[in-house]
């Protein structure tokens, strides 16, 4: 009998790293077998190939060791696999022309530069003008018409950002790449780095926000920190200060792990929510003047951007097929420089007259 993986299609927000472990304990009756073959039987969606990939990745291990594909079970083994949590059908994603900002491109992975208000998977509520939408055209041989599914199953993704966050993304194209990414990711080997504009100045300058996330209470729609383990996910994110403009910080973030909405719950945890982060409050004034001048200026900033202030401007991994380091950055978005541009400037006429 198969064993059904969850399926996180219509939940955008259970995680931005789409890769976990599982575990297969071998009965110790089992008779010889190999290990692809075994792992292909009991998992549902995953393919002969695919797990031969993971294995080549090292994504696959018998009490901790890795092992090749035509490994014989001997019976009573534990077997861990590195797999992704999503069960996707790619049959319903349909090609769309979507034109995609690509930094990078070889046979096994892209680089993209995402922009904000793009999904990156279809639920509901968006089927279409997401990143798979545009992946199914880009990567089709033959660039079919609009509306039409992948012809062959992609690897999948190896993680994501969220709809209105801009920035970096890694696409594998083959197996062996999503394996391998997906497991650097799995590992927290990537290196990812945000800029985030935050109300306020936080204290200290650079510091290490940790604790376990979870969904709200109350409101499904958010997350939130909380001090139980056994209820949330760990997560720890980094950060230094880069410029005050004492209203509005530009902070850097770093993170160490990877969990929903783990920059914007971890600096509003600590009383500096994103600057337009309309679900953590950041669409509040939290620091400044009653002025209407000051409400007048900061509302034009929110027309300018209407989105949390929340960029990925860069990734490092290990090229999967070459073992090099590879490491891409990105210019922050127009909207983004434009309401930058403004608080210097408002910070420029403040000190002048005062």
């Amino acid at each position: 009998m198969k064993e059904h993986s969850d399926n996180f299609l219509n939940d955008q927000d259970e995680s931005d790293d789409l890769y976990q472990d599982r575990i297969l304990q071998v009965d110790p009756g089992q008779g010889p077998e190999r290990i692809d073959k075994y792992i292909t039987d009991k998992l549902i969606g995953i393919s002969r190939n695919k797990v031969q990939a993971a294995i080549k990745a090292g994504a696959v291990t018998i009490d901790d060791k890795p092992i090749k594909s035509n490994y014989k079970l001997k019976g009573g083994e534990s077997i861990k696999l590195i797999v992704p949590k999503q069960d996707i059908d790619h049959s319903k994603v349909l090609a769309e022309p979507i034109p995609l900002d690509i930094m990078y491109e070889d046979d096994h992975l892209m680089v993209i530069n995402k922009p904000a208000g793009m999904v990156v998977h279809p639920a509901i509520g968006n089927w279409t003008g997401t990143l798979l939408n545009a992946l199914a055209w880009h990567l089709h041989p033959a660039k079919p018409a609009d509306n039409q599914p992948f012809e062959t199953e992609p690897p999948g993704l190896v993680h994501r950002i969220d709809k209105d966050t801009s920035g970096v993304m890694i696409v594998p194209k083959t197996d062996h790449s999503a394996s391998h990414l997906g497991k650097q990711f799995y590992d927290h080997t990537i290196e990812r780095k945000y800029l985030a504009l935050v109300w306020g100045s936080p204290e200290p300058e650079d510091g290490t926000i940790e604790g376990y996330i979870a969904r709200h209470a109350k409101n499904r729609l958010i997350y939130t920190v909380i001090p139980e383990e056994d209820r949330g996910k760990h997560a720890i994110t980094h950060y230094k200060t880069i410029q005050s403009y004492y209203y509005v910080s530009l902070v850097e973030c770093q993170l160490e792990t990877g969990r929903t909405h783990q920059i914007r719950v971890h600096m509003k945890s600590i009383g500096h929510p994103l600057f337009a982060d309309e679900k953590y409050g950041g669409m509040q004034i939290r620091k400044g003047t009653v002025f209407t001048k000051y409400k007048q200026f900061v509302q034009n900033c929110f027309g300018i951007m209407s989105r949390q202030a929340l960029h990925a401007r860069s990734l490092g991994f290990i090229h999967p097929n070459t073992g090099k380091h590879m490491l891409f950055e990105t210019d922050l978005p127009n909207d983004f420089q434009q309401v930058m541009d403004k608080w210097e400037h408002y910070l420029t006429y403040r000190k002048n007259n005062m």
